[in-house]
């Protein structure tokens, strides 16, 4: 799913503390993500950096060093935790190339809990590899009383990929469906929205158009280990500014970001990643509510799991339109793999030159 291990960015050259003090207060939500967070030798300091000058901060990590994370979370224990999995044992092992990295993410999120967090999970992300996994995987995590985050593989520059697509679009959209009823037949309202999410999923699964348009570059931002400010991390082209070398408000409200916005509102992609469709689905006059078309589909659906009445996704979601790809390459497991050994970290700004990084 993703190249960032193959191109590890160099420590003395990664953003510093210091270029992180510049980024204003007043944030909704900021993720600190990688490559892997806890490689990091300041992860402390940058979250309490970064703490103050937001509603919500979270860790994206494959929790695989929990020496790490626990100090975090017992400083801050309403810090967001997601701990990347793929399945069960086998599956997630296999997938991430992880050698008894499943063990260690359970063992890892009992510690966490253990150490008094109140906002951990698990995050997932739909492959025709895992997609008959995932709704156990989620009952699991509820039976562990932890969140569950999901996307589906898809390309951009960050990952030094481009080439991430389904192998049969419409079985793994289908295997969404059952997650979506899950979530639907709780008393957890979060649940209940986290399913319209993951109906946003399906369409992008198949290759159609978005549900709501991009906010990228407005709503959200992607600052690199540069300190490169981009709307997004699949577009490379969409680069808006340097935190090092300029302050934010110079970077957001500048010439250059009305530019890049103007390129985001005709944007051909079809993403739907966490950060996105959050914010694309936000009502656009109270920023905590969802939007009314959203409310109502999830009113709707929660009522048809009351009643016991089937939901017909065929409704929302045309499966007679399939996009097809051509020549998807078989994806390998780096199990053991050499090639993990020896890897140069990059000391300049650096991106595995793929062509277009496109989602369909």
């Amino acid at each position: 799913m993703c190249y960032i291990w193959k191109n590890p960015t160099h420590p003395d050259y990664e953003i510093d503390l210091r270029t992180l003090e510049k980024l204003p207060g007043g944030f909704d939500y900021l993720n600190i993500t990688g490559g892997e967070p806890t490689l990091r030798k300041d992860l402390m300091e940058i979250c309490d950096t970064l703490y103050p000058k937001t509603r919500k901060l979270e860790i994206s990590t494959n929790g695989l060093h929990i020496e790490a994370l626990e100090p975090i979370v017992k400083k801050y224990p309403d810090i967001k935790i997601r701990i990347s999995i793929e399945g069960f044992e086998f599956t997630n092992d296999r997938i991430r190339g992880e050698k008894g990295g499943y063990k260690k993410k359970i063992d890892a999120m009992n510690r966490l809990m253990n150490a008094g967090g109140t906002d951990l999970g698990f995050a997932t992300t739909f492959q025709d590899e895992n997609i008959e996994e995932v709704v156990d995987l989620y009952r699991y995590s509820k039976k562990l009383d932890v969140e569950f985050a999901t996307s589906a593989i898809h390309n951009g520059f960050q990952f030094h990929k481009n080439d991430n697509f389904m192998y049969d679009r419409l079985k793994v959209a289908k295997g969404v469906e059952n997650l979506i009823f899950d979530m639907l037949n709780t008393w957890s309202v979060k649940a209940w929205f986290r399913a319209y999410l993951n109906l946003g999923l399906i369409s992008k699964i198949l290759g159609h158009d978005r549900l709501h348009p991009c906010t990228q570059g407005t709503d959200c931002v992607f600052v690199d280990p540069w300190g490169d400010v981009y709307a997004c991390n699949v577009r490379n082209d969409l680069l808006m500014g340097n935190l090092r070398e300029q302050p934010w408000d110079e970077i957001y409200k500048g010439e250059v970001a009305r530019s890049v916005r103007e390129k985001v509102a005709v944007c051909p992609q079809n993403c739907w990643m966490v950060s996105s469709a959050k914010t694309a689905v936000r009502n656009k006059h109270f920023a905590q509510l969802p939007k009314v078309s959203v409310m109502r589909w999830v009113a709707v659906n929660k009522l048809k799991t009351i009643f016991g009445v089937p939901i017909h996704f065929s409704k929302y979601v045309d499966y007679s339109i399939v996009h097809r790809d051509s020549n998807v390459p078989v994806r390998v497991s780096f199990l053991d793999n050499p090639e993990k050994k020896n890897l140069q970290p990059q000391k300049s700004r650096h991106y595995t030159q793929l062509g277009e990084y496109f989602n369909r």
